[in-house]
This record gives structure tokens, sequence and C-alpha cells, in this order.
């Protein structure tokens, strides 16, 4: 069992909602988790990792809470279930997990994007809480947003054939403002919280310190995916009710660390950019 801290109800105060409404992300919240929460969460991440197979690292380890039930407990944390429920209101569902780690003196990157271009789901209303396995700051590349980007809509990612990047879909240089980003400072233990329509990445980790983060997606319950695409979509109810029902749903894991099988297909994946082409009525 994860120490984590006191499970009372925490919930967003009036202008902590409101600063996420205009800026688009949220830190500064208290910790999730306390010093000996923190060594269990990288004791299990090291156990996840024996589960790779020769020449996959943990970007590999994606979903897996539906297989283990030491994601699947920290993706279900009441703590973080109370935050994610001041943004989305009382109706939400779990879909996705995964992890970006950075080790020390890479030259990897997450190039400049929007979460929403990625994702077949219509409509946009998904948040992504970033827990922090390891601090996160500017020494060692923590995650950069660009306050507010999420209120114009999504900009068109080109494909990238020659980057340091993990990711080949990214905005051009350009089409937003980086002189006016912000590094998103998360001790470990702690989360910071984005809008699925926030621009964000992180430069590569010059530091001698390991940067591990686990990012979790919730989705209000009236967004649907296109199957289409991503025919493993599974939702978790986490809160309230599923009063639409569009969504597959899952299995909740019973092994404590389980790999998942299974081909991811997001956008990017499917090669599918002429997705956001279509009228959200034809999805």
């Amino acid at each position: 069992m994860i120490a984590e801290m006191s499970q009372d109800k925490r919930r967003l105060s009036e202008g902590q909602k409101k600063f996420y409404r205009e800026n688009g992300y949220l830190i500064g919240l208290p910790p999730i988790y306390d010093a000996q929460g923190v060594k269990a969460l990288n004791e299990g991440y090291q156990e996840l990792l024996k589960l790779l197979k020769a020449g996959e690292d943990d970007k590999e380890i994606r979903e897996w809470h539906e297989s283990s039930s030491f994601l699947y407990d920290i993706c279900t944390n009441p703590r973080i279930l109370d935050y994610v429920e001041g943004l989305l209101g009382p109706n939400f569902y779990l879909w996705a997990s995964n992890f970006f780690s950075k080790a020390p003196q890479t030259k990897s990157k997450v190039g400049w994007h929007q979460d929403a271009y990625y994702w077949p789901l219509s409509p946009h209303n998904t948040v992504t809480v970033w827990l922090a396995f390891t601090d996160s700051d500017e020494d060692n590349s923590a995650m950069q947003v660009i306050p507010r980007s999420h209120l114009g809509g999504l900009i068109t990612h080109k494909r990238a054939s020659e980057t340091d990047s993990v990711l080949t879909l990214e905005l051009e240089r350009g089409t937003f403002r980086e002189d006016e980003a912000v590094s998103l400072v998360v001790k470990a233990g702690h989360i910071s919280i984005h809008d699925d329509r926030i621009i964000h990445g992180s430069s590569p980790n010059r530091s001698d310190r390991w940067r591990i983060g686990f990012t979790i997606r919730y989705s209000g319950t009236n967004v649907k995916c296109d199957l289409s695409v991503n025919p493993h979509f599974k939702t978790y109810l986490m809160r309230g009710i599923d009063e639409y029902k569009l969504n597959p749903v899952g299995t909740i894991p019973t092994a404590r660390y389980g790999r998942l099988e299974r081909k991811h297909l997001s956008i990017e994946e499917a090669k599918r950019e002429d997705w956001h082409e279509k009228e959200p009525s034809q999805v």
C-alpha cells in the first residue's frame, strides 16, 4: 500500500478554478504523496520496468492502469479525483496513463504540441494530471506551457521527419509566443494539471538527475472516442454516473504489476491527421 496524505476532501477554491479556466493549467497544490509514498511510487515504477521487453523503454507503459492495480490505484486516488472533479464536474472517467521520463544528459525532448490534437475525442473536455515521481524543475527539463493558449482552440500540427522529440506531430514555430512559456516546477509527490488544448512541451534534460512524470487523463462522460481510429479505447468511471454511455468500459485489474499487450493508436500513430477536418457530427 502506497502511503498517501490524509484522504480528507480537497476542493479547488473558486480562485484556483478561475485561474485554470483563464490560463489552462494549475500548480501549487498540496502533495498527493508524502516521502514514504514517493519512495513506494518509484519502487513500483522499477517493478514495471522489469516487464518491458528488450529494446523497449517506459514509453511502452501506456494504459497499464488496465493491467496493473499499482497504477490503477494511483489513478483512482481520491485526492486526485477531488481536484479533477472541481474542473470536469461530477461525472467523469479515466481513459489513459503513461510515463514521460527523461534520463540525465539526454537530448530527447517533447516538441510543442496540444494534447487534443493527438486524440480522436469529441468534444474537447479532458484534463491531464501530471504526477511527479521525481522533482521536476527547470534544471532537469520541467514541462513548459504557454498560458492562455488553450483559449485559441486547436492549431494545425505538422509531421516532423527529423526531430529529437518523442512526438512527431508538432506545432510550427511562429504559431504561438514561445517567449511566454512558464515552467511547471513540481516536487516529487505533487501534481500539475493542464487543459487538453494548452500548448506545451519540454526541452532535453541536461542535468545529472532523472525526471520522471506519470500522466493521467480524465474526460467528462460527454466525451466520445472515434473507435475507427482507436478501437482499443477503454473507460473507467471515476465519479458520478455515465449518463451518455458513449464508450467501451474497461475491466479493473487484479494483478499488482501486469503488462498490457496491445497496439496503441493515437491520431499520430494511426496517421489520421485528416480526422480534424471532420465536423464533430461526422465522428
